[in-house]
């Protein structure tokens, strides 16, 4: 067991450093993206990896298309916790009993609508685009988010300690942001990283559907959309981007589940 711990730990720094070192700094040794052969040639001289549906070469395409999917997903992730976690503090059984039912009621609501058909009654009515996208996204993980923190506040040695506090004089500030923030950060951590997993799926799904980013972007989940009907003709265009999806999601969950072992390890 040992052992194979030892083997997943820099498997996962592996794993998640390609495609963020490759989002970061693809970018600055690219070639041009523009159509520069035939379309869907094989791996050959100039082009190592052969060209897209539209002629373009994969290589350059795979180093420049990591930005756009990358800082999305991030923007959108970030984006909900920051809402969701002081949200999830402040209700989180506290003396306004009525507050904490409200806010999860409606939560609730947004909870039971279903991402994609949100994403295509925006489209439908005019609201495309990658601000759009980000805010969509990140509001459709709230109530997850909400929950888990909340479930995490009012776990009962948390309640004891805040009793504890609340009778020692502490600011009701200082005790949900300060004490119950640093107690919900664990829980917090591995659903941020578990739902990196569903945030890159609901905007890979909006790409292919058109309901994102344009389908002459640079974005490996654009790629995947235009060069599927040619995975046996020109499997690199397809594999590749979507190598680099599945290496992100899985590096990040192994990165995240090595450092809280390790932590849980020196606490006890």
């Amino acid at each position: 067991m040992n052992r194979t711990r030892a083997l997943l730990a820099p498997l996962g720094w592996v794993l998640l450093l390609v495609p963020v070192l490759t989002a970061v700094f693809g970018p600055l040794v690219a070639g041009p993206t523009r159509s520069v052969g035939d379309s869907l040639s094989p791996p050959g001289p100039g082009h190592p990896l052969g060209t897209d549906e539209l002629g373009r070469d994969v290589l350059a395409l795979v180093l420049r298309g990591g930005t756009s999917i990358v800082s999305m997903a991030g923007a959108a992730l970030l984006l909900s916790y920051l809402v969701g976690v002081p949200l999830a503090l402040l209700v989180a059984g506290g003396r306004r009993r009525w507050a904490d039912r409200l806010v999860l009621r409606l939560l609730d609501f947004l909870l039971a609508l279903p991402g994609l058909l949100v994403l295509l009654v925006l489209a439908a009515t005019g609201w495309r685009g990658t601000t759009t996208l980000v805010l969509a996204t990140a509001a459709l993980q709230l109530p997850a988010v909400v929950r888990i923190a909340r479930a995490a506040a009012l776990a009962p040695e948390t309640s004891t300690a805040m009793e504890a506090m609340t009778m020692q004089g502490e600011s009701r500030a200082r005790i949900r942001l300060g004490y119950l923030g640093r107690s919900v950060l664990g829980p917090v951590v591995v659903d941020a990283a578990s739902r990196l997993n569903l945030v890159l799926y609901l905007m890979a799904s909006a790409n292919f559907l058109g309901l994102g980013l344009a389908s002459s972007a640079t974005d490996w989940a654009v790629l995947i959309e235009l060069n599927r009907d040619a995975l046996f003709i020109q499997p690199w265009a397809v594999t590749v981007p979507a190598l680099m999806l599945v290496s992100l999601c899985t590096g990040v969950n192994l990165v995240v589940d090595r450092r809280l072992s390790e932590r849980g390890t020196v606490r006890r």
